[in-house]
């Protein structure tokens, strides 16, 4: 096994602990772990390191070889991972012992002609011990026992399995640009990444809630790479009924919290509804960059179609005219971020998306030089002047901008509480209107400059 792009595929029945050992591996819980069965519905991968040798590590649904529409869909992404992997990790469950459906996957295994590595999980005592032996019938050579969630047995599993893997230059890469695809079920989250790949990416399906955890997926377009974040979709939390929608709930919310930029999904057919606001609230307070994604445009511009105004009668707006002012009214605390009308199921202008990303991740980073910043407040405030405020008038000395991502600048001011919103957004529209910013938040932090402290001079 050589190459630059190593991949190990966790495959097996369900409920076996392949999650808890993906989660070991990459060093850190980014797969549900759940006694619940079918947890993992996509593939979940990401890049892991041993012993300096870099690889990605997947993470696939339970394969049960069942008709039912979700089942054969998580089947066909734990096939692709198969097909994609480099090597395959078979885990099994020692507590079950050998089950007809184990035997039935190691035959499938065994026709792929990728390298095995059959791990038996769950072995953290000597009377499991015992039950090892019982999984020879699986004919597998390389056989390791482990206990995934206590990390016993991972570390020479993962010395036979990197064996051959090349050692990589850490950092040699640039850090991918972290972009969560956001919004409530079915807006067309999932669709939207499949339609990027050209492929069966993730699960799509009518039945709500069938993304139940966030799918990191890599993708390099370019000289630029990328992992797009397909998250559960967000639901009210008084709408939650398990443990396991909690707990993508959670990781949903976690994603806006970590991510670089944020694309908000909204159903054009259902238009603005309270979650989309409360999801965007989340965007804001979270300080991300923000692409607005309205999908299904396709159906709502049919079903909207105008006729176009004969010569010399006064030009209408159109609907998409229309509906964007909608949008900018129900979300006006985003009013910021760029938006992007799209069908995810034809494929009409999804490309545009990584333009718009693109545009608003070189406004994130986008430095003001202090002299200029200063030159164009002063101007500002000049033209308007701040309102009073308990008998005071903000004053602002001196201001630069903050290190780091999204813009946030501080200013030295006479008084901070002086500052209303009203003036906030006129001075950030200002600055918007100089250097752009636009699809990224803009932040002031008020700071009161230091009082001077005047000594009186010794007598003599």
């Amino acid at each position: 096994m050589s190459g630059a792009a190593n991949i190990l595929a966790i495959v097996g029945r369900p409920n076996v602990g392949k999650s808890a050992l993906f989660n070991r591996i990459v060093g850190r819980r980014l797969a549900i772990v759940h006694e619940e069965s079918g947890v993992t519905r996509d593939r979940v991968s990401a890049p892991a390191t041993w012993r300096d040798k870099p690889f990605e590590i997947v993470d696939t649904g339970g394969i049960a070889f069942l008709d039912e529409p979700l089942a054969a869909a998580t089947q066909r992404q734990a096939e692709i991972a198969i097909e994609m992997a480099t090597a395959l990790i078979f885990v099994v469950d020692v507590t079950t012992g050998v089950t007809p459906l184990d035997l039935e996957i190691a035959g499938r295994l065994r026709s792929s002609a990728k390298p095995v590595f059959l791990v038996i999980n769950k072995v953290d005592n000597q009377q499991r011990m015992a039950g090892v032996a019982e999984f020879a019938q699986l004919g597998f050579s390389q056989t390791f026992s482990i206990a995934a969630v206590h990390g016993i047995g991972v570390p020479e599993l993962l010395d036979a399995v990197t064996e051959d893997f090349p050692v990589g230059a850490a950092g040699s890469e640039d850090k991918p640009l972290r972009i969560a695809i956001v919004g409530r079920p079915n807006v067309g989250k999932s669709s939207l990444i499949n339609r990027i790949f050209q492929s069966e990416r993730t699960i799509v399906s009518e039945i709500p809630g069938t993304t139940r955890d966030s799918v990191d997926v890599p993708l390099r377009r370019g000289e630029r790479s990328y992992v797009l974040i397909d998250t559960a979709g967000l639901r009210h939390r008084s709408k939650i009924r398990t443990s396991v929608d909690q707990f993508g709930l959670m990781r949903a919310e976690r994603s806006i919290q970590q991510c670089d930029l944020a694309v908000l999904v909204l159903d054009a057919i259902g238009g603005v509804t309270k979650q989309d606001k409360r999801i965007g609230g989340m965007i804001a307070e979270a300080r991300r960059g923000c692409v607005i994604l309205v999908n299904k445009w396709d159906l709502a511009a049919e079903e909207n179609r105008k006729p176009v105004p004969r010569e010399g009668k006064t030009k209408k707006k159109s609907f998409q005219q229309e509906y964007l002012e909608a949008v900018r009214r129900e979300l006006f605390f985003l009013d910021w971020a760029a938006v992007l009308f799209v069908s995810a199921k034809t494929g009409e202008r999804v490309e545009e998306l990584f333009e718009m990303v693109n545009a608003v991740e070189r406004e994130l980073v986008r430095r003001v030089e202090t002299p200029h910043l200063n030159q164009l407040l002063s101007k500002a405030m000049e033209h308007y002047p701040a309102p009073m405020r308990h008998g005071k008038r903000l004053k602002v000395y001196y201001a630069f901008q903050k290190p780091g991502a999204p813009p946030a600048f501080a200013l030295f001011v006479n008084e901070p509480g002086c500052l209303t919103p009203h003036y906030e957004r006129f001075l950030i529209e200002r600055l918007r209107q100089a250097w752009g910013f636009a699809g990224c938040p803009v932040t002031l932090e008020c700071r009161q400059r230091a009082r001077r402290k005047f000594f009186r001079k010794p007598a003599h």
